[in-house]
């Protein structure tokens, strides 16, 4: 068994246009919908449906790679360099600040030439201690031969599965010249499916020692981000493909050793991209949801208390909320706790749950 990079004809992948244009066609208008309501929206609407699609696509992405990120902390920075106001801000760290600077590089500046000191810039960032785990990594430079070969491998130590081996370090300079060429230069393939074929040959080239995944994903981003047309995001395959885990690494498996035809790929690549469009909406409707209750709000005197119970409210808060959850988060008295939601309810943003006594509770009502 040869891998698709031995191939005589490697990198001349092809796809079967017909088989797709159908697909192609329904996902385009996914897209044309999803962007044409978010155009009727406010500024602030759209800068947190931005906000909250960015931080889902960054925790998501690294999280296929089994690296686990804190949320408040890529969100507050990523509100801190899109100038949206979220309030308190988390304090974050040199990798996070990477990451969330290498995905707004590649979305904001989606136009600007794919180039291999960009790519470099983007390394650097991801692994700033140029350690990847315990292991030192040559960061901001393609892998060498000295790091031995780059294998995607599973299963025990003495029971390992190989499941692809990426071309050898020697021939890394040749394979991403060629990759940036055709990236830079060919125009006449639809960005949606440029982006499915650049995401597969860079993870194929695997030219790295850590981090292709994550920069493979984030040059998707950009080619998403030039067939919008617009460098704010909407929706995130990111967090898509995490879903998808499995049968994402399961189809570029199944394609890294086959032939040159990657229709199979591009296909599974435009379903996941539709679904990622589809939730889109849910994250739509909680942005709605958020703008009507700070709406109804926005005449009524409501002191910081009220204003940080309703911030955790409308974000993570698990179950129901009581006079005694009330006080701990706001650290007031009871007494107090009972005015402010009372105040609340009057204002039509907050209702009392069915029961009494110790079970009473409270929850944001539906805004109109």
């Amino acid at each position: 068994m040869k891998y698709i990079h031995e191939l005589s004809n490697w990198p001349n992948l092809s796809w079967d246009n017909k088989a797709l244009v159908t697909q192609l066609a329904s996902v385009r208008h996914q897209q044309g919908l999803l962007l044409g309501r978010m155009s009727t929206l406010g500024f602030d609407v759209k800068a947190e449906a931005s906000l909250e699609v960015l931080t889902s696509d960054i925790i998501k992405s690294s999280e296929i790679e089994g690296v686990i990120l804190d949320q408040h902390q890529v969100r507050s920075f990523l509100a801190k360099s899109l100038g949206v106001d979220i309030g308190g801000l988390s304090k974050s760290n040199r990798h996070i600040d990477g990451i969330v600077e290498m995905v707004l590089d590649a979305t904001q500046r989606c136009s600007d030439p794919l180039t291999e000191k960009r790519l470099y810039s983007w390394h650097r960032v991801l692994f700033p201690r140029g350690t990847s785990g315990l292991h030192k990594i040559a960061d901001g430079s393609w892998r060498s031969r000295e790091a031995g070969p780059m294998q995607i491998v599973s299963g025990h130590i003495g029971r390992e599965r190989v499941h692809f081996e990426a071309p050898a370090a020697d021939r890394i300079r040749h394979e991403m010249k060629l990759f940036l060429d055709w990236f830079n230069k060919v125009k006449n393939i639809d960005p949606l499916l440029k982006a499915g074929v650049a995401h597969f040959w860079f993870v194929t080239i695997h030219p790295f020692e850590d981090g292709n995944g994550r920069i493979g994903r984030a040059i998707a981003d950009m080619c998403l981000a030039r067939a919008d047309g617009i460098p704010e995001r909407f929706y995130s395959m990111s967090s898509s493909i995490e879903k998808e885990r499995k049968t994402y690494y399961a189809t570029l498996e199944s394609c890294q050793k086959g032939g040159l035809d990657i229709t199979s790929w591009l296909k599974w690549f435009l379903a996941c991209l539709s679904r990622a469009i589809e939730n889109a909406d849910k994250t739509l409707e909680k942005i709605l949801y958020k703008s009507n209750i700070w709406r109804r709000l926005s005449s009524r005197p409501i002191n910081e208390r009220q204003r940080k119970v309703i911030n955790l409210l409308l974000g993570e808060f698990q179950g129901k909320l009581t006079t005694s959850k009330y006080a701990k988060i706001a650290k007031c008295s009871q007494d107090t706790a009972l005015r402010d939601m009372l105040e609340l309810i009057d204002y039509g943003v907050m209702v009392k749950n069915p029961g009494s006594g110790r079970s009473t509770s409270y929850d944001l009502c539906f805004p109109i």
